[in-house]
């Protein structure tokens, strides 16, 4: 016996990021449970995903961020959902797409689930836009309510959410492939390429979007700061001619998107990582990054603050507090003793960041509404399932005494 299940996304492959690769990890292990899974997304998306469907929906570029397309209204919406008569819709980020997902299950009494995971209302504020805050929580609120369970990755996400009227919030944290991103992927050819040959001295990475909401300005006064440590940025995004126009060359090297090995090759080829974004829901990267045993320096904000314990398996700084992040950098590379022991600690913390545990965490969410149902054949189907119903807390990975 298995689940159907309709996902609507607002970005899926051939884009990265880390929604998509939320979706993919997702995505697989429901298929090897035997669950079926078709997705709705925008129509610059693929065909299909290791045999589940993918339904295109009609859509218009987005011209602020490349590679982002908005679907348009349409009755084919609604018709291709009931076309799949799916158990639940999952409802992935929802902006566009994904609030016709909501009105299109709504309207068949499809139960839903939704789950927030990119910042809008704080991005609104980097951007400028700090007046419309207020009315990016209103529309985010009205959307997410009409879901009877909403999912967040983060404790400290889960509580602004909850301090926004959101109703019935539970945490999906989301897992890592630790036998991808993994030390034993260091490999001197990526040094050489994430250092531009000077593979000496001390090399942090950043990966993720290069965008003005991400805090990278931070990271022309660190490098003032800390005069013999590199960087290896990677990623892409608008803020990216800025940043090459503005940081040295000779220190700074832009490698673009890196996916797959390559990037598990970055990762435990470099020394540290910096997460300078205060807007992070959870923090992908971050969880890649204590896989491949790298010490973490990050800003003290969003979903980063679940993921680092101070001190042990990385450094929280004071957001905007660049002096501090320096000298937090300045003490792990004067103390290997320090970095071992911290390399030391989160690895051993990376076993729990299991993308079947989290998975399994999220099918006892979908339990729990589905036993909500008034339809018999649903319930029917999730006491055959056996899935264990969901808590109502779910508990940060770390543990602090």
């Amino acid at each position: 016996m298995s689940l159907k299940i309709a996902i609507f996304t607002e970005v899926f492959l051939p884009k990265i990021d880390g929604i998509t690769n939320r979706l993919m990890n997702t995505i697989r292990e429901l298929k090897r449970m035997g669950h079926d899974v078709v997705v709705f997304a925008p129509d610059n998306a693929v065909d299909e995903f290791e045999g589940s469907p993918v339904v295109k929906t009609k859509s218009f570029h987005f011209r602020p961020y490349p590679g982002v397309k908005l679907t348009y209204p349409s009755p084919r919406i609604l018709k291709q959902l009931r076309q799949h008569k799916p158990d639940l819709v999952h409802v992935v980020g929802p902006a566009v797409t994904g609030l016709w997902g909501t009105l299109c299950a709504r309207f068949l009494g499809v139960p839903i689930v939704s789950s927030y995971h990119t910042d809008f209302p704080n991005y609104a504020q980097k951007y400028g836009l700090g007046f419309i805050k207020p009315l990016v929580w209103m529309l985010v609120r009205r959307i997410h309510n009409l879901a009877q369970i909403n999912l967040c990755p983060s404790s400290a996400t889960s509580k602004e959410l909850t301090e926004n009227r959101i109703k019935d919030v539970r945490i999906w944290r989301g897992g890592v492939d630790a036998r991808l991103f993994h030390p034993s992927r260091c490999c001197n050819n990526m040094r050489f390429k994430l250092t531009g040959g000077k593979t000496e001295g001390p090399l942090a990475v950043y990966v993720g979007r290069l965008g003005h909401e991400k805090g990278l300005d931070a990271i022309e006064p660190l490098l003032q700061a800390v005069p013999d440590l590199r960087f290896a940025i990677i990623g892409d995004g608008p803020a990216r001619r800025r940043l090459e126009s503005r940081l040295p060359s000779d220190r700074v090297t832009f490698m673009g998107f890196l996916r797959g090995e390559e990037l598990a090759k970055a990762y435990a080829s470099a020394d540290f990582f910096f997460m300078p974004s205060q807007t992070e829901t959870l923090g992908f990267v971050t969880m890649e990054a204590i896989c491949s045993g790298l010490p973490v320096v990050a800003a003290d904000a969003g979903g980063t603050q679940g993921i680092i314990d101070h001190g042990r398996n990385g450094f929280l700084y004071q957001p905007n507090r660049v002096d501090e992040a320096a000298s937090y950098f300045r003490q792990l590379i004067d103390d290997p003793d320090l970095r071992t022991k911290i390399k030391k600690y989160g690895l051993s913390q990376a076993q729990g960041f299991s993308w079947a545990q989290e998975t399994m965490s999220l099918l006892s969410q979908y339990a729990e509404i589905l036993q909500r149902s008034s339809q018999p054949a649903i319930k029917k189907k999730v006491k055959q399932l056996k899935l264990p119903l969901a808590s109502y807390h779910v508990p940060s990975m770390y543990h602090h005494p």
